[in-house]
């Protein structure tokens, strides 16, 4: 048993496809084809059932898979191990983040890192929480950058900072004279939403629970349309379809979309959501979690409140 054969049946696993999986392990076909056959005989089970379109794992097959990719997560501690014993802040951090903090957060994080460890590249992914959470288990990804509330075993999580919501509205609505929105009033108004698998899409229907209600009722699109996007719901506002809520990192500063949007505050108490970085109780590197935690409190984001208390939230 070798941890290349390992390292096949873990990519099999994840493609569900055996070409694919080649692939991803730089080999040919028949090489991995070969390395699974061994283990299966090694072993003396079948681990996987050969379709034709498609792979399937057996019962016993997803344990050992599962155990593999233990095994394989703490091999590659080893050599972080071995890495870190020279220097933390050398070698690549592989870093997530989900798609309403990513675009906003990124451009003002890696300068502030570069500058404090430029010899740690970031490998970057945005996704849905789930997703990452899943990666982050799996020894994929090292750390993640989510909303709490996040809740999973084996993971740690330490606040990074707190953003308030703004309403988001199409020059010359009525709202625009207001000073502030009262955010029971959003029930009122065409609601620009994300699509279902974004946190905040319910982070937002939490801050007006009518809007639930609203959002659940057929035919009531009208009042809740869906996008995959901020910047295209942002957009959509900016041609009169409706109004949104985002979160105030997505604000943009200075006139935008030729002064067709307007901003404005909730009212007192006004919704905001935590942003925090998660990562494995094993992980090797918390040099490199607290330069990432540095490079963020660096940052120049709008309306940020800094969490200034460095406590691990278990």
């Amino acid at each position: 048993m070798t941890l290349t054969e390992l390292r096949y049946i873990v990519a099999v696993d994840r493609a569900r496809h055996f070409g694919r999986a080649a692939e991803a392990c730089f080999v040919s076909q028949p090489t991995l084809s070969v390395g699974i056959k061994k283990l299966e005989d090694e072993l003396g089970v079948a681990l996987f059932e050969r379709g034709n379109s498609e792979v399937t794992v057996t019962p016993v097959g997803a344990r050992i898979v599962e155990q593999a990719a233990h095994i394989l997560e703490l091999a590659g501690d080893l050599k972080a191990l071995a890495q870190q014993s020279k220097d933390p802040l050398v070698g690549p951090l592989r870093l997530g983040a989900i798609y309403t903090i990513a675009p906003y957060l990124l451009p003002q994080l890696i300068p502030q890192l570069h500058a404090l460890a430029p010899h740690m590249p970031l490998l970057l992914e945005e996704n849905f929480t789930a997703r990452l959470a899943e990666k982050l288990r799996r020894g994929e990804l090292d750390a993640i950058i989510i909303s709490l509330p996040f809740d999973e075993p084996g993971i740690d999580t330490l606040m990074l900072y707190t953003e308030p919501f703004q309403v988001a509205l199409p020059a010359g609505h009525a709202w625009c004279a207001k000073s502030t929105i009262n955010a029971n009033e959003l029930i009122q108004e065409s609601l620009l939403l994300l699509g279902s698998g974004h946190c905040f899409r319910d982070q937002v229907l939490k801050v007006c629970p009518a809007l639930n209600r609203t959002a659940a009722t057929p035919g009531s699109m009208q009042k809740t349309l869906e996008s995959s996007s901020l910047e295209t719901i942002r957009h959509m506002v900016a041609s009169g379809a409706g109004i949104t809520v985002m979160p105030c990192t997505a604000v943009p500063t200075g006139a935008t979309e030729q002064g067709l949007l307007v901003f404005r505050p909730f009212s007192d108490p006004a919704p905001d959501r935590p942003v925090a970085l998660a990562w494995r109780k094993s992980f090797t590197r918390p040099e490199a979690l607290e330069v990432v935690r540095q490079a963020v409190l660096l940052s120049d984001l709008p309306c940020i409140k800094e969490y200034k208390s460095s406590t691990i939230i278990r």
